[in-house]
């Protein structure tokens, strides 16, 4: 089945570690280009960076891309996308898909998966997807997200932490998991639908999302169900820091 959807990638100039990151040249072009044609690789309706920099807007504009210019004030990428939304006009059931604008190396087929998982049931408004854990160092690092399902395929929780916590097998082994739970570390991809976000801009900021640093705690906490797809593995990281820029330019070049 064919999903319609829409991708907004939200691209901020400022960056602690690596100032005007969207903009950095990796194998020839901007980031934000091979950001912006991963989302067309995944047949997207539509493809917008949302930006508060006119240098952004104009190298988005002169690539062939379409770009929007929102406030510099947002505290998220999903408050910025918000922002498009509103200005777009967009129907309550338009899907929007969140693509971070320093992903150059997300497969397109997981824009589509997360699309698609979203399209394909009514109970929640939002989707993102998860990926099986297979190294055991991972389960305690904070960095890696885990996320914990029903058996309907509906987040329970998020977190830091090891969840769930193999209580007997822990402490047995001093920390090494049984094998008979799936572990399973979250990806931060989402789809939503235009409905959802409008409500989520909404709500005040949650406990929980306070405690574990995870925005994603927010849904759960007023209440509302998140549809969690099973994709084959981890993507490989964004870019953060100089050395993940080599990385990824590495990668790239192999790839063409």
């Amino acid at each position: 089945m064919s999903v319609r959807f829409k991708v907004v990638i939200p691209a901020r100039y400022g960056s602690t570690r690596l100032p005007g990151k969207p903009l950095l040249n990796i194998a020839g072009k901007p980031m934000i280009a091979h950001v912006c044609e991963r989302a067309q690789e995944a047949d997207a309706d539509e493809v917008i960076v949302a930006t508060d920099d006119a240098r952004i807007f104009q190298t988005v504009s002169d690539l062939g891309f379409k770009a929007v210019m929102t406030r510099a004030d947002h505290q998220s990428g999903t408050e910025r996308i918000a922002e498009v939304v509103r200005l777009c006009g967009w129907a309550d059931d338009e899907i929007i898909v969140n693509l971070q604008g320093d992903e150059p190396l997300i497969p397109p087929t997981y824009i589509r998966d997360v699309a698609a998982a979203l399209a394909g049931q009514q109970q929640a408004g939002i989707a993102t997807l998860a990926a099986k854990i297979t190294d055991s160092e991972e389960i305690f690092n904070p960095n890696a997200v885990k996320v914990v399902l029903n058996k309907a395929g509906y987040a329970l929780y998020f977190s830091r932490a090891p969840i769930p916590w193999e209580r007997d097998a822990f402490t047995l082994t001093g920390g090494k998991p049984s094998g008979k739970s799936p572990y399973l570390r979250h990806i931060g991809l989402y789809a939503y639908t235009v409905g959802f976000l409008n409500r989520y801009c909404l709500w005040d900021a949650s406990m929980l999302e306070s405690v574990e640093s995870l925005e994603q705690l927010r849904i759960l906490w007023h209440g509302e169900a998140v549809r969690v797809k099973i994709v084959d593995r981890t993507p490989a990281a964004g870019i953060d820091t100089q050395e993940d820029l080599l990385r990824v330019e590495q990668a790239l070049l192999l790839k063409h």
